[in-house]
């Protein structure tokens, strides 16, 4: 009964406890159970901080400069980018031609201030809020090539980010600021076609200390940015102790990409794409032998490193994602109202109004929950955010691609082709929902806070 005052008292009224018979009634006789709602941390209260999820008055400047960086030097470039390629014989290269203006455009942007965002330290980067920086994430998903222009690209981005919070001041001199200054690229070295490895502690290839090397064997595919012919050092996660606790087997170790012994076996398709020249690699470990000191943070605190680079990437994804979202509507919209069947306009024909009103709705609801996720990343911490960030991570990809596919159907068969980026556009989001873990994964991290509060 004391559940129940308490319950009472808390909503106000014992008006607001629900009674609900029982369905299961042999003696003949209704039994009544009564209704107690839990209290949760997801309360909405007006005067929360979390709740308050507008830009940075300070940050308000450059995200306007963002935005109209993107629509006059990057937007141009890219087509330009684009026609340079054309003739090149290596689909595994960049022409000349293209590094010329790609490198022109981030000299461009590291002049004018719009350069590393994404790190949170004033000396490195912009020194953003994560709310503050998931506005401006949304505005370079709209564009393939802004991520890149102004350095602020997977998986560089979180790369970068464990580099700056646990690398050595030897690797932060060697690796980082190379990183920082867009002169190289990099990648991130986990999954493996042996195992499920989403849940990491099932990560088989192994590092052994050897002397003073590290002695690294085992498969990995599906690495992003490997094939880039400017991809000069990955983050390996490996088990290093298969006797220790499980989440101290794992550490993550840097290997330079030109190390003897680091085999791409070629690269791994996505809906019979190959994404050359970046591409998602197949790659074999073949007694690859580094340092002792290219360890990151310590032995066994790989699990340490994933969650500190994970939760901002999986921000980063979902607002460019939105990002993704907005122009597929825009393109809709577009080709809704400026093609004609059956006597009207598309965007006037079946359902299509409604597909349309419904988009905007749930882009709406995404970018809330992204930047209340952001939010709680500034205002818990990243550890205690992990829930919001599953959220979005999960529920982002698939309504994107909802909202995508819908742009391909209005497009009729060019919506398939190449000439909109709408199945580019498919394929990239779609695959997110494996990136950085499967929905699944996400939705048990959520489904088992919820449980916790019961």
């Amino acid at each position: 009964m004391a559940r129940v005052k308490n319950a009472c008292s808390h909503f106000g009224s014992a008006a607001t406890i629900l009674r609900l018979s029982s369905l299961n009634d042999p003696g003949g006789t209704m039994t009544k159970h009564t209704y107690i709602p839990r209290t949760t941390n997801y309360t909405l209260n007006p005067g929360d901080e979390l709740n308050d999820l507008r830009m940075s008055d300070q940050v308000r400047p450059l995200y306007d400069h963002v935005k109209k960086f993107i629509r006059d030097t990057v937007e141009p470039m890219s087509i330009e980018f684009a026609k340079a390629g054309e003739s090149k014989e290596d689909r595994w290269s960049f022409t000349p031609k293209q590094l010329e203006v790609l490198e022109k455009a981030k000299n461009k942007a590291k002049q004018e201030g719009l350069w590393n965002f994404f790190l949170p330290d004033d000396e490195t980067g912009q020194g953003l809020k994560n709310l503050d920086y998931a506005y401006i994430a949304a505005e370079l998903g709209k564009s393939p090539l802004a991520s890149e222009t102004m350095n602020c690209s997977a998986p560089d981005t979180g790369n970068m980010e464990v580099l700056e919070r646990v690398g050595t001041k030897e690797q932060k001199e060697k690796w980082l600021k190379p990183l920082l200054n867009g002169e190289i690229r990099s990648a991130y070295v986990m999954t493996e076609p042996n195992v499920a490895s989403s849940d990491a502690k099932n990560i088989s290839t192994t590092a052994k200390l050897v002397g003073d090397e590290w002695v690294i064997n085992g498969e990995k595919y599906y690495i992003s940015g490997l094939g880039d012919p400017r991809c000069k050092i990955l983050i390996v996660m490996v088990k290093t102790n298969p006797d220790a606790p499980p989440s101290k087997q794992q550490s993550q170790i840097l290997v330079p990409r030109d190390t003897p012994g680091v085999e791409v076996l070629g690269p791994m398709y996505v809906f019979g794409q190959d994404h050359a020249p970046r591409g998602h690699m197949h790659m074999r470990f073949n007694n690859v032998r580094v340092p002792k000191e290219n360890m990151l943070l310590g032995e066994g605190r790989g699990f340490e490193i994933s969650q500190l680079r994970l939760g901002p990437g999986r921000i980063h994804h979902c607002m460019r994602t939105i990002g993704k979202a907005e122009k597929a509507l825009d393109l809709m919209v577009q080709r809704g109202l400026t093609r004609e069947a059956f006597g009207k306009k598309i965007a006037h024909l079946g359902g299509n109004m409604q597909i349309i009103a419904q988009a905007r709705c749930e882009i709406e609801a995404m970018r809330l929950m992204v930047l209340k996720a952001a939010k709680a990343m500034d205002v818990l911490g990243n550890k205690e955010a992990r829930v919001w960030v599953s959220m979005v991570k999960a529920m982002v990809p698939e309504r994107a691609c909802k909202i995508i596919d819908q742009a391909i159907q209005m497009h009729g068969a060019t919506g398939i082709s190449h000439w909109t980026p709408l199945a580019e556009m498919y394929q990239d989001v779609r695959h997110l929902r494996f990136a950085d873990g499967p929905d699944e994964v996400h939705w048990m991290v959520v489904g088992r806070h919820e449980l916790s509060m019961a």
